[in-house]
């Protein structure tokens, strides 16, 4: 029986091309590993961060993200992104100090 597909969503924002031009060389770096190690059904999705959705999030076995940090912080775009996606896809527990949050981003990232 031939392995499910996997799909790797790179999502990226750039005003100056440079961090585009970095999400496409994730993207044949990550073609390049998959043929290294013999991956058959693997598929990468690029996708600007103002066109991207929470459905490219769910349907993406793993994420890249890729962008730029403007006065101390993630690009606007990228800011937006994860603000339209991001009760969608963690459990947030509100009016509990944040506490709710940290815990459930420490267990996602396995910390």
């Amino acid at each position: 029986m031939p392995s499910a597909r996997k799909t790797l969503l790179i999502v990226w924002h750039s005003r100056t091309g440079l961090a585009e031009q970095m999400a496409v060389a994730l993207e044949r770096g990550a073609y390049h590993a998959a043929k290294e190690m013999d991956v058959e059904h693997f598929s990468v999705r690029r996708r600007r961060a103002s066109d991207a959705t929470t459905q490219d999030l769910l349907s993406a076995d793993g994420y890249l993200f890729c962008a730029p940090e403007n006065l101390a912080s993630t690009s606007g775009q990228m800011l937006d992104f994860f603000h339209r996606s991001y009760y969608h896809m963690f459990a947030v527990d509100a009016g509990s100090g944040g506490a709710g949050t940290y815990s459930e981003t420490s267990r996602l990232l396995g910390r």
